[in-house]
């Protein structure tokens, strides 16, 4: 019986990763083929004959020191085979970087969106670490508030524009006349030493307050007030009726 399977549609980012890292591997074998049966000259474990020089023991049945003139050959070198040790070849230049409209979706990210994004998102979590971030479960940061600030302020090409604050942004400036933020707790604007004063000043004055002395007094001032609230608006209500009687007459 036949099965009809849903095919998972390629991930770009998974390509990415799979294309950098084979590159990495081919680079790492290319460089440990040309480096792998080199040996730096030791005093200690090599005669003079050697240095300079690659070289590998062959074995063999047979006796190399027969026909072996010393005259011509040092006898240290018998049974070992050398040759010289490839100069590294030059760095070819990069290629050149193709344009905008006929990039692939990789090179686009590669070339002209990582250069940009990736010191950016850097930058982001230095703040965000600063910002202690990683430490509480609510923060006054935003991470994409600092990505959209840094990237305008750091754009290569406007290296003449000044720098701006978030809210001086001409196009977030717009965005925030339309879609306003409500305002942030004060619990997330102060800092710990200012929330510290402030809870610190509360207590205080909460224990304060519980003396029997102090409630006494607030007791007294609570029903002064009460028999004395209506002295004003009979001063008022005087004056007045005196205005209108002079009127009157």
């Amino acid at each position: 019986m036949s099965v009809i399977t849903k095919v998972a549609e390629p991930n770009l980012y998974e390509q990415i990763c799979r294309e950098f890292s084979g590159h990495k591997r081919f680079i790492e074998e290319d460089e440990s083929s040309v480096l792998t049966d080199y040996q730096d000259f030791d005093p200690a474990k090599h005669n003079p004959v050697f240095y300079g020089q690659m070289h590998t023991k062959v074995p063999t049945d047979a006796n190399l020191e027969e026909g072996v003139n010393v005259a011509i050959t040092h006898p240290s070198v018998i049974g070992y085979a050398f040759t010289q040790k490839p100069a590294k070849s030059s760095t070819p230049p990069p290629p050149p970087i193709p344009k905008k409209e006929l990039c692939s979706p990789s090179e686009y990210l590669e070339l002209y969106v990582f250069p940009v994004l990736l010191p950016a998102i850097e930058r982001m979590l230095e703040q965000a670490k600063k910002e202690k971030c990683f430490e509480r479960k609510r923060t006054k940061f935003d991470a994409l508030d600092f990505l959209t600030q840094f990237l305008y302020n750091n754009n290569p090409n406007q290296a003449e524009r000044s720098k701006r604050d978030l809210e001086d942004i001409p196009f977030v400036k717009e965005w925030l006349k339309d879609h306003p933020r409500p305002p942030l707790p004060l619990s997330l604007i102060w800092t710990e030493e200012e929330a510290a004063v402030k809870i610190q000043s509360f207590w205080r004055g909460y224990r304060v307050r519980k003396e029997p002395e102090i409630q006494e007094l607030r007791q007294w001032q609570a029903e002064w007030r009460e028999e004395n609230g209506g002295i004003q608006r009979r001063v008022s209500d005087f004056w007045e009726k005196k205005e209108k009687d002079v009127g009157d007459t």
